[in-house]
Parts: C-alpha cells; structure tokens; sequence
C-alpha cells in the first residue's frame, strides 16, 4: 500500500477516514462534509449512536452531493487522551473497516482538533504508521481467495495541513519495514524457514548496511557451544549461529546493546515430544529471534545513531536416532554442564550459549534476550503481557517504559535464589527445568547464569508473539511483538544525542 501526504481535501473516489472525538466534535473535514450533505454525517451518527469512543466506527454510504464513496467515523475518544497510540488505532482501525470494501483509493483526514495534546504533525504520522501496521497480510499461499476477500486498497493520502509529518512519518515507516519483516518469517511455515534459510533472510540485511556473520556447526563445535547444538542434533537441518551488527554511533567502537533471540524454527519437543494437537503453531518458536532481526531491519532503515549486535541462534528440535535424549548431559560454552530432563525445555539451552558468546565476544553495555520460551508465561499473564525478568532494575525500568509507550506492554516477576535452588542436579551442574512451580521463573534463572555481571533482561513473548484475533494495528498471526519496544528502547537510551 502506497503512503502519500497531502494538503487536506475532499478526494473525488474511494473512501474517506475521519475522526471524531467524543461528543460528537468533527474534524474541519468532516464538518465539510456534513455541510454538503445537508448534515447527512450528524444524522448518521445519530441514527447509528455513534458517539466518538475510542476506536467505535460507523461505516457511511456517501450521500448525494459527496464526491466520495464512503466515509468512515472512526472515534478517537476525549481530546485529553489522544496520544501517539491513540491516533496509530485511529489510523489501523478507519484502515480495516474499508480494506476489502473494493475501493482502490482511500484517504485519512488528519486535521487539527482543538484541544489535541499530541501535536498536529505527530498525530497525523502516527495515524499513517498505525493504519501501515494494519495493512499487513500475509497471503502468498491462497491460490483461489474470492476477490471480495482480498484487500483492495492500494493507496493511502494523509491530508494533512501540518508541516513536518512527511519527515514525521519516515522513521516509523522504516520501524513498520521491520515489523513486517518480522511478521512475515514468523509466518513462513517450517518447511520454508528453517536454520539455513532463515540465515539467509540475515544475509538480506547487509543492503541496509548491517554487518552479517554467520556460524555453522563446525564453528560452533569449535566454541564449545554443545548446549545449542545439543538442541538442533537430531534435525536434517545443519544449526546456525547469525550475528548481525549495526554500528551507527558517532564512536564506532563504543559498547554495543546485544539482543539475542531464540530460533527454534519448528520444535516438536524432540524426544519429550509435544501433544500433537496444535503442534504446527509450533512454527513460530523462532518468534524471538525473528524480533530480534526485525529491529536490527528497523535501526538500519532509520539510521539509528547507536551501536547494536544482534544473536540469533537458529535450530529445529526434532525426534530421530539421533535426538537429544532425557538424562543426556551437555557442557555449554560457560564450561558450565547441564542435565537435560526435558528435551522440550530447549529454548533455554539454544540461548545460553548465544548469551555466553554475546558476553565474551562483545562486551555489551547490557543484554536482552528475546524468547517464545515457556507456557508457563501465557498462565501466568495471558496474551496481554510479555513477562520481564531483569538483574538490573534500570535496565527492567527502562524496558517497562518503552513497552508502555508502544502498546507492547511487559510485566516484571521476580528472580531469587529459592527459585535457583529448583535446578540443582545430582551429576551435572545443573538441570535445564525445574518444577512445575514457578516454570517461568525458573527458565529464567537458568539464563541468568549465563550473563555473568552484565545488565541483563530476559522477555518471555511465548503469550505476545502470535495474535489469535485482529486488533487495531496487529492482523490476526504474528505480532512481531518486540520490535517496536527495542527500537523505542534504543531511541530513548543508547543512541547518540544531538
């Protein structure tokens, strides 16, 4: 979908959004319109009680004397509590009520209202940022969808009087690239993105200027990395360890925030092997690692002025001859050795190796690791919520912040040596679960003995990863839940200042 800015019109075809705060207060636009309809617009309200709630929608049949279609009201709720998020569910909401309505063209009225916080510029390039977010489907395997189902928009016109929301627009435009990216190798079915080929989607990245090393098996074995490559041993699928680096602060040699994801690309529990009812959403346990290289995509394409290295380790957990097995015992690259009880607690184990190499290689400032790690996390938060454990409260502080910010919220449990005590092993240095109390808790103080004295915050999206329904600005499927917030994060904290 084309994004173009103009100055506010009325467009001759296609639909028209616009907005409508609570009361009933209409955009300069809309009072337009409703004027040459002869209060065709207040009737319709009216008569479809509609009264300007965040997010309520009335679809309008354009009367006699409108040059358009369909004009679409979409609620904005009270002037006070319009932020950047409100006018980003403004933006995916009024796009979603005609994106297979069968017009081509469609237009957002983004006028100033009195009363706005937000700033007339930012408002209208959040509203073009949340109806793009919206805009995504994945699609590329329906071969005989009926053309009323598939999306007809093709272009969208932000009109616009305020100077600055074009440039406004550009840096979430290149977040939404991102996103999309992200969404889509989450997406992909496992017989498309595996090991390999997602470290080719990696290789992708170096047109944005984003320096791309990856690492196979023998590499790995080398490195003593045999808790990872433990995971991947019983796959046709050779392991992968990507690292992609984007060095955009003024000092190139400046410590870099590491972010590292978990890539298991299929997991059928390998020899503990899942239940086979909904084991194909099992496709997108690399939905920590497809974050992870959706943001490094989003800092390179918005020129993030900060230094960022990017770990993905990339495995598929599968049964064979030649699989892991319960009561097997691996020796990490820490030294460290590890039980394994349970061959479908493997995300832990991918991410303790690429934890450890992040540390010793890089030298982070700080690290955060992304994972579709436990059940435990959904009973525990649900899909509202990633769960966020931290060792160093500003570094959980700052990650709550930007969450909040971007409508990708996070909820911080504890850590705590009574938890730790769950993994102790009676012939290895510790076991890779503990109980079934805590189950979240626990993975999470396996990692930490993996980070040493760097700020460190783990992010369990086993619950966020993969939306069940359509919301505003995320389509039913992946989420891609994450980007947003590291990129927030890093705009905030370790980019450069002006």
């Amino acid at each position: 979908m084309k994004i173009s800015f103009a100055k506010p019109h009325l467009p001759a075809e296609g639909a028209l959004i616009v907005g409508v705060l609570e009361g009933k207060t209409l955009t300069p636009t809309a009072r337009t319109l409703n004027e040459l309809t002869g209060g065709g617009l207040e009737r319709a309200m009216t008569a479809g009680r509609f009264l300007g709630k965040k997010d309520q929608t009335l679809v309008v049949l354009a009367p006699a004397g409108a040059p358009l279609a369909r004009v679409v009201l979409v609620g904005l709720g009270k002037a006070e509590s319009v932020d950047a998020q409100a006018a980003q569910s403004f933006g995916g909401t009024g796009l979603a009520a005609v994106l297979t309505s069968g017009d081509a063209a469609c237009a957002i009225a983004c006028d100033d209202f009195d009363g706005l916080k937000l700033p007339a510029a930012e408002f209208a390039a959040n509203a073009a940022f949340g109806a793009r977010l919206r805009s995504y489907r994945f699609d590329k395997y329906f071969t005989k969808e009926k053309k009323e189902d598939k999306p007809s928009v093709r272009k969208l016109a932000v009109l616009t009087d305020a100077g600055g929301a074009k440039a406004a627009f550009a840096p979430l435009d290149a977040v939404a690239d991102g996103v999309f990216l992200t969404r889509t190798v989450v997406s992909e079915p496992a017989n498309v993105i595996h090991p390999e080929s997602l470290a080719d989607e990696c290789r992708k990245l170096t047109a944005l200027g984003i320096e791309v090393e990856v690492l196979g098996e023998k590499q790995m074995k080398k490195l003593g990395m045999g808790a990872l490559l433990g995971v991947g041993q019983g796959s046709d699928r050779e392991s992968q360890l990507v690292v992609m680096r984007w060095t955009g602060a003024g000092n190139p040699d400046a410590a870099p925030l590491a972010l590292v994801g978990k890539g298991v690309c299929f997991d059928s529990g390998g020899i503990s092997i899942k239940p086979a009812a909904g084991m194909e959403d099992m496709k997108w346990d690399m939905g920590g690692a497809g974050a992870v290289i959706g943001t490094l995509a989003a800092l390179a394409g918005r020129k993030a002025k900060a230094n960022v290295v990017g770990i993905v380790g990339l495995v598929e957990n599968m049964p064979s001859g030649t699989a892991q097995r319960p009561g097997d015992v691996v020796r990490s690259m820490s030294g460290q050795t590890i039980e394994v009880i349970n061959t479908d607690a493997e995300g832990r184990l991918v991410l303790c190796d690429a934890l450890w190499y992040a540390k010793e290689r890089f030298k982070p400032s700080a690290m955060i690791d992304l994972a579709t790690l436990t059940g435990a996390i959904v009973i525990a938060l649900g899909t509202e919520y990633a769960g966020l454990f931290a060792s160093n409260d500003r570094l959980a502080e700052r990650i709550a912040a930007a969450g909040k910010a971007v409508d990708e919220p996070v909820w911080r449990l504890p850590l705590g040596e009574a938890y730790d005590k769950q993994l102790k092993s009676d012939i290895a240095d510790m076991k890779n679960v503990g109980g079934r109390e805590g189950g979240s808790i626990t993975a999470a103080q396996f990692l930490k003995r993996f980070v040493a004295d760097v700020p460190w915050a783990h992010i369990d999206i086993a619950g966020t990863a993969w939306s069940k329904k359509d919301t505003a600005t995320i389509p039913k499927g992946a989420s891609a839940f994450g980007v947003r917030l590291l990129d927030r994060l890093i705009a905030e904290h370790y980019e450069d200042k002006a």
